[in-house]
Order: C-alpha cells, then structure tokens, then sequence
C-alpha cells in the first residue's frame, strides 16, 4: 500500500496568522526551516504580499563561502592525499596502478601527499610510491565538512581552500517581515473574470472583482529594428529636407561614362577610368542615347576649355563618353539634373540632393565592399561664393551635433576651388565641397561617401 503524501502546506495563511499573533518575522529562513519547506517557497509568498502592501519586508544580505562540486566530492571520500596514501598497500605501489585506481586524483593527491612527507619512494626506483605514515590525519576532509555544516574556519584556512579552488563566494538573501498598512489576517480571493458557472449559479452578485491596473504595460510586440545604415541616412535625409533640399531620382545605378565622367570634365586618360577602378558592362557595352548638343560643348571644354578654363589639350573621343559602367559616384546624377535645369525658361534656384549606392572595383575586406552609399547635395543660383558653401556645410554638420569644423583647402583637377572637412568629433563622411562657375551662374556642391 502506498504511503500517504505530506498535506499541502497554505504558506500565506500561516505566514499572514503568524504575524497577526507576533507582529513580525525576524528571519524568513528559519521561519521556512521550521515549517520544512524550501525557503524558495517562503520567499515568493512574501514577494506577492509585499506587492499588495499586506506586509512590509526588509532585504538581509549575507555572504558565506560554499564548497564546490569538487570540494563536496572530498568531504564525502577525503583529501586526494587521504585516498592516495589509503589506497598504497604496505609493500608499496607502482605509480601506474595508483593513477589507474585512483584517476584524476592521482596527480594532485601525489603533490600533497609528498608535501606532507606521506609518501616516499624506493631507492632507485621512482616509479614504486611508499607509504610513509600508518594513518593519514585528513585535515581537508574535516575542514570541508565543518564548512558545509556552516561552523566558522579560520582565514588562514578559506585563504589555503581559495588557492585550491575548493570554495566559492556565495551571497544569501532572506528576509525580515512586519505588518503592511494593507494587513490583513486572511486575504480574500479577488476574481478576475466572470465564468460560465458563476452566471449560471448567481454567485457573480457576491464577487469582489479585481481592479484593472491601466497602468500596466502589455506584452512587448515583436517586431523589426531599423538596420543601421538607413537609421544614419533617414537622419540625414530628413536634415536636408529641412533645409529646403528636393530629392534627385537615382535609380539609375547603370550610367554612360559620359554622365558619370566626362560631363564633370574628368579627362578620359584619368586613372579613375581603368577597369581597376570602375565596373565596365559587357552588354550592353555602349550607349548612343546622349544629347549632341551638351556633348558638342563638353568636347570643346575638355579639348581646348572654355568659361575660362584652359582645357585638357588632347582629342576626347565619342567612343570613351558611350561606354556604360555601374556609377562610381552619384555625381553622375547631379550632372544630369544641371543639364535638365539648364533647359528651363525661365531659371530658377534649386537645392538638391541625392542618397544612393555606388559602385567600385575595390578588393573586398573586412572593411570594405564593391559598393557604398554616397551623399551629394547641389545649390545651383547666382551669385554664390566659396563663402555661401561654408555656412551650407556648418549648418548641415551642426545639425548633426557636429560644431567644431575645420575646412583644408584641396586638389582636385576637374573642380576649383576645393576643400575638405575636418571635425575634432567623431566624423562618419569624407567631403569633397566644390564652387564653379558656368555661363554666370554659381553651383555649390558638396559630396560624401558614407561608410557606417
């Protein structure tokens, strides 16, 4: 027959009773010990109470040192240097047969063993372990067991069972409890929600319900994060349309090297143009769909200049300009938008900017990939000076966070003036910004790679 189980203690309706007749509990592990239930148990009734303020609780902190796993193995059998000695046979042993019998305990009960001039062996012969004492005194075993039974050991000793890694700090937490403003001897069940059964027998009349916290926060829904390269270029996107800038149509990422290279009067020799550096396509390889007029006039500059510019003096070729490549930057956007404006009677100011991927053939590492996003941004009005691209720049990056700027004139064959922008903060982009000057009228530009 089997035997009965243990009646279920109501842990609450003890604790609550005892402090009704004690006023208070001054350790939450004894009271769990007297009533032989874990102390787990005890702690989590006092956490419910404390949360409807039936009773008030204060946090007792102790840290003791406990064994481990290692060290309760020793209490239980002795030291390794206990069972070494114990398992050597008067005639002695061979060092083989003690590691075999003994395992892994072998080796450090043979370091102790020795220190304690336990052990000795043959003359001649190292490999035969004698015995050198009748009865070992296993101290360790007596200190490990005066540990667990909780008794208080020396420092000297935790300091010496430290070195050996045989204890461990351990921090207990228990509890000292006293009545709540909202104490009550007996709590009464609140209902959450209104059964069948309960509408059926009529008892909903008699129910106290629990308030609604309208408070409390719901579960967390799951859902996506921003990945981080578009968080930083809706940050910037959103900066330049605050500053009046319209967004340029870039998805074009197949350009004509005409656009991305000789409208911008790269000359057709720039190492920029080898295949080391730009990706060429294969099919189709050329474009013909080019405007004859424009194309006219950027031959001229780049042959023998024009608007005050000397020219490259050398013989542009048509078939150069109609090879299609992947953009390397999205200047090859803003040329085509300067062309467009250039077509509109009468003219009028704009601002424009562009955020898109861009393309170069570079050795793919770590910190690089065959393609990044690249920032640009034009102003294109008369008028404009090297000055008026300057403030641009500092109410972009202040914008950012960014004050401190330092602007470094630059060399750049195709654009004159140029510089670059420094910030003593942390800095994100590389900025070429660029003033020229076509038929009167000033075009600001500034461009940035965005690695993040």
């Amino acid at each position: 027959m089997a035997a009965a189980s243990p009646p279920t203690v109501d842990l609450e309706a003890v604790l609550l009773a005892h402090l009704n007749a004690n006023a208070e509990i001054l350790d939450s592990r004894s009271f769990a010990s007297s009533l032989g239930v874990p102390h787990k148990e005890v702690e989590d009734v006092i956490k419910s109470l404390s949360a409807f303020r039936v009773v008030e609780s204060a946090d007792i902190t102790k840290e003791t040192w406990a064994l481990t796993d290692e060290a309760k193995g020793y209490a239980a059998r002795g030291s390794p240097e206990a069972q070494l000695v114990a398992a050597i046979p008067p005639e002695g042993a061979c060092k083989a047969a003690l590691k075999e019998k003994l395992g892994d305990v072998f080796d450090i009960g043979m370091k102790a063993a020795a220190k304690n001039k336990w052990v000795g062996f043959e003359k001649g012969n190292k490999e035969l372990v004698l015995r050198k004492v009748e009865v070992a005194k296993d101290e360790l075993q007596g200190q490990l067991k005066m540990l667990e039974n909780g008794e208080v050991i020396p420092d000297k000793v935790i300091d010496d069972l430290k070195r050996r890694k045989l204890v461990t700090k351990e921090k207990s937490i228990w509890y000292s409890l006293k009545k709540g403003p909202e104490f009550v001897a007996k709590r009464k069940i609140l209902a959450t929600d209104v059964t069948r059964e309960h509408l059926k027998s009529g008892h909903w009349m008699d129910l106290e319900f629990k308030d609604y916290n309208y408070g409390a926060q719901g579960q967390p829904i799951a859902i996506g994060y921003v990945q981080p390269l578009l968080e930083v270029r809706e940050a910037i996107q959103n900066i330049l349309l605050e500053m009046g800038f319209s967004e340029m149509p870039t998805n074009t990422f197949v350009e004509s090297s005409f656009w991305n290279f000789d409208a911008l009067f790269q000359p057709q020799q720039h190492p920029a143009r080898d295949s080391h550096d730009t990706f060429f396509l294969k099919a189709p390889a050329t474009t013909t769909q080019l405007p004859d007029d424009y194309l006219e006039k950027v031959k001229q500059v780049h042959e023998s200049g024009g608007y005050g510019s000397k020219g490259y003096g050398y013989d542009w070729k048509r078939d150069e300009a109609e090879k299609n490549l992947l953009r390397t930057h999205t200047t090859a956007v803003s040329t085509r938008m300067l062309y467009k404006l250039a077509q509109e009677k009468p003219f009028a100011p704009r601002r424009y900017y562009s955020i898109d991927r861009v393309f170069r053939n570079e050795a793919v590492d770590r910190t690089h990939l065959a393609e990044f996003h690249h920032i640009e941004g034009l102003i294109c009005d008369y008028g404009l000076t090297l000055g008026d691209l300057i403030g641009v720049l500092e109410d972009f990056f202040s914008r950012l966070g960014m004050s401190k700027l330092r602007f470094k004139p630059a060399y750049n064959p195709y654009t004159e003036p140029s510089m670059e922008v420094f910030s003593s903060e942390q800095l994100c982009f590389y900025f070429r910004p660029y003033c020229d000057s076509m038929n009167h009228c000033s075009v600001s530009v500034f461009s940035a790679t965005m690695k993040v």
